[in-house]
């Protein structure tokens, strides 16, 4: 590192307050695990961080550039930087240039807006959904918006808390979040080639929208009512008390309200053994399809590489339960999408528990999945929870990170006309996203698609 930057980074750092600090560390979370900033305390050892994770050095200090400017050091943005709040303002509307993000900005916008009796107002709006050590007279509204996000109160794609509490005294500000929500649907339809439009079975009733989407690749077609089953292996009991998953009931119920919404026949078959998983998924491959859309199947439990365990501890093969869905073993189901969304934890160590909070009253176990290579058969799309020989994670209280993201994303996404693999991406890009107690979890795509696999609500 060069003296000149140094020097720049210790006169920043001399200029900062503590409230600033904050506000630096809240507007890098995308960025740096929260655990980590959490034990930042002077700006100094902030900026350290930020050259550890290659944010900033010398040479490169747009992300300085913009954190001053969103925090308004504007005084140090001239004078070390050479530059302006005009400059920043055209620089930061470029395409791809801001690095942090909208979600955040909004959050720290409307922090800066709120008023002391404003806060004390939020605080007091919150006394059921959070700790009162955490809406204590000392605790800043940014410490509040981030203990929101901890306890799932708020999120990206989930704001309507914080608008059902704004709305009382600061309409103004609800009507920001309002239009933040209606910018990032408008910036989900414009995306074409990534998020094609929603067309129907029938594109030449579309008219120029059944064009445009036909240029973008072929979609699978979905004109039947139920578009098929909707198949949900859900284990919660184990024979063994120890490795009970807890939290997976929430996690059958969100999948069951999205895909019943989605025009699916949801079935749900729970705490079943190592055989009988394997007959269950061989039973539906056997199922006449000639009349359904798709089939889809959802398996929630503990698991090892490339295996799946019953609630007995016995092991079935992921690969052998795929197979029961090639063209050959379902041919009803032949040139048709059959997917499988898998969240497995890992029971044979112990089951451990991590809290997100040391006070709070939920806690998240570890899960890992196994990763698998779908045999070499067309139109099959696996979504694992993570990657091969990593942790995932499942709230004992709100279910698994993964599949509480896929749910909200389909919610979010399937009325945009956003084909699934597209949703995936946007459930591994959130969840990669999170800092998991000082852990992260990365999820998994395997697809052998041949079209654009997208699930219209219905009219």
């Amino acid at each position: 590192m060069s003296r000149d930057f140094r020097k720049l980074l210790f006169e920043v750092s001399e200029a900062l307050v503590t409230d600033e600090l904050e506000a630096l560390k809240f507007l890098s979370l995308e960025h740096v695990p929260r655990r980590k900033l959490e034990a930042i305390q002077e700006p100094k050892a902030f900026f350290e961080v930020l050259q550890e994770k290659d944010m900033i050095g010398a040479g490169n200090v747009s992300f300085l550039k913009e954190l001053l400017y969103w925090i308004g050091r504007i005084d140090l943005l001239t004078a070390h930087l050479g530059s302006s709040r005009e400059e920043m303002g055209r620089e930061l509307q470029l395409p791809g240039r801001a690095q942090v993000s909208a979600y955040r900005q909004l959050l720290y916008g409307i922090a800066e807006d709120l008023t002391p009796e404003d806060i004390r107002s939020v605080k007091f709006l919150l006394q059921k959904q959070l700790p009162k050590n955490k809406l204590q007279d000392n605790a800043s509204i940014l410490q509040v918006f981030l203990e929101m996000e901890i306890n799932g109160i708020i999120k990206e794609d989930n704001l309507t808390m914080l608008k059902d509490i704004l709305q009382g005294f600061r309409a103004d500000l609800k009507k920001k979040i309002e239009a933040y929500e209606e910018k990032k649907k408008e910036n989900y339809s414009r995306e074409e080639v990534r998020y094609p439009v929603s067309v129907s079975a029938h594109p030449e009733a579309r008219g120029a929208e059944g064009e445009a989407a036909h240029q973008h690749g072929k979609i699978y077609k979905m004109k039947n009512n139920p578009h098929g089953y909707c198949l949900i292996l859900n284990n919660h009991i184990f024979k063994n008390p120890r490795y009970n998953r807890e939290g997976t009931l929430q996690d059958g119920e969100a999948v069951k309200k999205v895909f019943k919404w989605l025009q699916f026949e949801t079935v749900e078959y729970m705490d079943l053994e190592g055989k009988k998983i394997k007959e269950t998924v061989k039973e539906y491959s056997k199922k006449d399809h000639r009349n359904m859309d798709c089939f889809v199947c959802f398996i929630l439990s503990h698991g090892e590489k490339d295996k799946i365990k019953g609630v007995d501890d016995v092991c079935v093969n992921i690969e052998d339960l795929v197979s029961c869905f090639t063209g050959t073993n379902c041919p009803s189901l032949a040139g048709k999408p059959k997917v499988f969304i898998i969240q497995a934890c890992q029971g044979s160590q112990g089951h451990p528990s991590v809290r997100v909070e040391p006070d709070s009253s939920g806690h998240l176990e570890v899960d890992a999945t196994p990763s698998t290579s779908i045999p070499d058969k067309a139109d099959i799309l696996i979504g694992m929870a993570t990657v091969e020989d990593y942790l995932s994670f499942r709230s004992r209280r709100s279910g698994s990170v993964y599949i509480q993201s896929l749910c909200e994303k389909m919610k979010l996404l399937c009325p945009l006309g956003v084909d699934f693999t597209a949703i995936l991406t946007e459930v591994n890009n959130e969840v990669a996203g999170r800092e998991l107690e000082g852990c992260k979890q990365m999820p998994k795509i395997t697809s052998t698609l041949l079209k654009r696999l997208i699930f219209e609500i219905p009219q």
